[in-house]
């Protein structure tokens, strides 16, 4: 079987954008191959057409173009011509897209189009209780009406994603994103900084960073020594039209609170265990997401973590066991679950625990990638009997 990925990013050392889509995509990539697949890799909005042969996998980067009239038509019609001739040549069978920005509307192929729902505009847009904008939903509800099939990393992104998109007939199979465990071990779990907190992730915020000034002023009121160390791109804040999420964090930080904390911007993949391992606690204080890969790997790592308990986090973690889930906006809830680990080690270590042993039983990559060729299979013959009738 062939499989292609259609997405706007991936880790690469050529590729400059790559967040939690494109290290849930690779997981996904360099399993398949392991279990004898083919796998392209179709990356869009690149600054030159190039062909990267990497791991077993094929990466093919397409150039952005420009257009001066109907650019968001043109533009795709662009990308779904070069994906018809690497389709074509390759004999891909399966094509996977993102329901980000509708990518595939306005796109046609003769192969099977999964979308796998990592969030839509349409989806955050709810969560955050924000305005779309109407031309934003129109080319997500047309991906999503060409599409065959869908995948969702959690069954919470799945149900709400179908609620939104008004999907009726076609399937949404929940299949969470994989880790590969050999890669976030930490064999001393024992070994940490007291009183480091750590945040991995974009700056934005639909991720709550912004709560987080607040709550680490009450943190160290408690705990004068605590620390609060910030890893992740900057990106712009859409409510207050900021260039900089961190330039209005930074803000909210009162002077004293703003010594104690470290923001060290994107860092390389492979150093990511590096800075899990040195966390106390992990914090994740985010109002929008599908599932969370920052999450999966900090609990991977045996770190105590406190998230969100939002809707897909309780896919995650079962409350007070393997984490603790408080709703971001309660400074009050989520502080004191904060102290609770800085100043209990055997509970912080006991929760570590506790959270690599759900992270190996619901999202060893070894088991998802499994869930998704059995899948892709499905999907496959459904489409060769079709073609059949």
């Amino acid at each position: 079987m062939h499989i292609a990925f259609l997405t706007p990013e991936y880790p690469h050392a050529k590729i400059a954008h790559a967040a939690g889509i494109g290290t849930s995509i690779k997981n996904l990539v360099m399993a398949l191959v392991e279990k004898g697949l083919k796998v392209t890799v179709l990356v869009y909005g690149q600054k030159e057409n190039q062909i990267i042969a990497e791991n077993g996998s094929t990466i093919h980067l397409i150039k952005n173009q420009k257009y001066s009239i109907l650019g968001w038509y043109r533009h795709r019609k662009h990308i779904e011509k070069y994906c018809k001739a690497v389709i074509e040549k390759e004999k891909i069978e399966i094509l996977e897209a993102p329901d980000w920005t509708g990518i595939t509307a306005f796109m046609k192929f003769k192969i099977p189009l999964v979308i796998r729902f990592h969030g839509s505009d349409t989806y955050f847009c709810h969560l955050e209780q924000r305005k779309q904008k109407g031309k934003n939903f129109f080319f997500e509800k047309l991906a999503v009406s060409n599409a065959t099939a869908f995948i969702a990393p959690t069954a919470f992104a799945g149900a709400l994603s179908k609620k939104l998109f008004k999907i009726k007939k076609k399937q949404i199979k929940t299949i969470h994103y994989g880790l590969d465990l050999a890669l976030f071990q930490n064999l001393e779990p024992e070994q940490l900084e007291t009183g480091l907190l750590l945040y991995t992730g974009t700056l934005i915020r639909k991720k709550g960073v912004l709560e987080l000034p607040a709550i680490f002023n009450k943190v160290r009121t408690a705990f004068p020594n605590a620390r609060l160390l910030l890893i992740g791109g900057d990106a712009p804040d859409i409510k207050t039209n900021s260039n900089s999420t961190w330039e209005l964090m930074k803000s909210q930080f009162t002077p004293e609170d703003l010594k104690k904390v470290s923001y060290l911007g994107k860092i390389p993949y492979g150093q990511m265990q590096e800075y899990i391992q040195k966390a106390h606690v992990c914090v994740f204080p985010t109002f929008a997401e599908t599932l969370g890969m920052v999450t999966i790997e900090a609990m991977a790592m045996q770190k105590a973590v406190v998230n969100s308990n939002i809707g897909w986090a309780q896919e995650l973690i079962i409350d007070g066991e393997s984490g603790f889930l408080i709703h971001p906006a309660n400074h009050n809830l989520f502080t004191e679950r904060i102290l609770q680990l800085l100043e209990n080690n055997a509970l912080t270590q006991e929760m570590g625990q506790l959270a690599r042993l759900r992270v190996e039983k619901h999202f060893n990559i070894d088991t998802i990638v499994q869930q998704n060729i059995q899948f892709y299979k499905e999907v496959g013959s459904r489409n060769l009997d079709k073609r059949l009738e």
